[in-house]
């Protein structure tokens, strides 16, 4: 009786020792999961086999130290390491979400209706594939990326920055909190026209609706009208529409032509902008990796944060420069909530398919408080993947 007392006495010990094993495999793999999360953002190798003997090394000499059988702990060893990569892999791979958007890759939403400029740009990013893509208009920028962060869509297509406006600052913050990557860009002309429900003069009009960058882009055309009230609107499509349905011909929308001609307007002034050259540049965002060849023209965004102390962003951009990156845009925007912190975007030229550009990630990742990449994929505003005249 005493004897079976003391056994499951011990038993229950050995249940709380194998209990404790399994927690320190668990606490083992949240670390992997974070040396994962460093890889998937720039490390270029998954497997360190020098790393491997090293530690295979270790548990050897630890075992004969405390004079247990060096073999098989070598071997559970080895099954815990093949179990670590395993989960690395999957959280490279991001199956699920990955997954998710394939199936809806035919699909892409953007901010907007049919005949927006997002729309626009997103039928010439898509154009090989015209006959299967949807388009999936949504009503902001926030719900265009929740499309694709739930898998609804494949892809979301936003503008990013414009030649006349500048950045696009709610893009850049939503970029920031998303775990999706920047897999593509493409620009577009942006020529504004001024449209009404009938052939009426310019001069006539005393109401014009647009979205609010539109409206900031033609400022001067704008200014120069007398008696005139500007109205935002949440696209310029659908301000173009709103002009329709009113039947006032009193009131215009600034949009393009393709949205004035959808929405049964009458263009009465062609080229409104401030500048000739208005450009927009959009993003495509995805769950969906990209693998990149070497021979297509890439590039890469970060945002990091710096620490406070003299040169430390000379010392960010040293390290690009001392991997031969060239940089193609550097811009600063605060930190919410941290009054005279800054965080800095950067683009510069370069996939992180390349070991340059993966060495100075891992650099800059060791050096910056946060850093995330952003993306790296097929460039079309460097002079090597230009397609477009500008």
């Amino acid at each position: 009786m005493m004897a079976t007392r003391g056994l499951e006495k011990m038993r229950a010990n050995l249940d709380r020792l194998d209990r404790r094993l399994v927690e320190i495999l668990h606490e083992r793999l949240q670390a992997v999961a974070e040396i994962a999360r460093l890889k998937a953002e720039g490390l270029p190798f998954l497997r360190d086999h020098e790393r491997e003997a090293q530690l295979l090394g270790r548990i050897e000499e630890w075992a004969r130290e405390l004079g247990i059988d060096e073999f098989r702990t070598q071997e559970i060893f080895r099954e815990v390491i093949a179990m670590s990569l395993k989960a690395q892999e999957e959280a490279l791979l991001k199956r699920d979400q990955a997954q998710r958007s394939i199936r809806t890759a035919h699909r892409v939403s953007f901010q907007g209706t049919h005949g927006a400029y997002s729309h626009i740009a997103g039928k010439k990013y898509f154009a090989s594939q015209a006959s299967q893509i949807e388009f999936v208009g949504c009503a902001t920028f926030a719900a265009a990326l929740e499309e694709a962060e739930t898998g609804s869509a494949g892809y979301a297509f936003l503008p990013i920055e414009n030649t006349t406006a500048g950045s696009i600052n709610e893009t850049y913050d939503l970029l920031r909190h998303t775990e999706l990557h920047i897999v593509g860009e493409e620009i577009l002309h942006v020529r504004h026209c001024l449209a009404a429900s009938e052939d009426v003069e310019v001069g006539a009009v005393r109401r014009i609706l647009s979205h609010p960058q539109a409206l900031q882009q033609c400022s001067v055309f704008l200014r120069s009208l007398d008696d005139v009230e500007a109205v935002a609107f949440e696209d310029t499509a659908a301000a173009a529409r709103a002009v329709r349905e009113s039947g006032d011909p009193a009131q215009a929308a600034i949009a393009s032509e393709e949205a004035a001609e959808l929405a049964g307007l009458q263009v009465i002034a062609r080229d409104i902008a401030n500048q000739t050259e208005n450009w927009t540049r959009f993003v495509v965002i995805s769950a969906i990796e990209m693998e990149l060849d070497p021979r297509i023209p890439a590039k890469t965004s970060l945002v990091f944060t710096t620490k406070h102390r003299q040169g430390a962003l000379a010392r960010c951009l040293e390290i690009l420069a001392e991997h031969d990156l060239n940089l193609s845009k550097l811009e600063s925007r605060p930190v919410p909530k941290r009054p005279w912190e800054y965080l800095f975007y950067v683009d510069f030229e370069g996939g992180l398919s390349s070991g340059p550009a993966a060495l100075a990630v891992a650099e800059l990742r060791r050096d910056c408080p946060y850093f995330k990449v952003l993306g790296s994929y097929p460039a079309r505003t460097t002079a090597a993947g230009a397609v477009d005249r500008i």
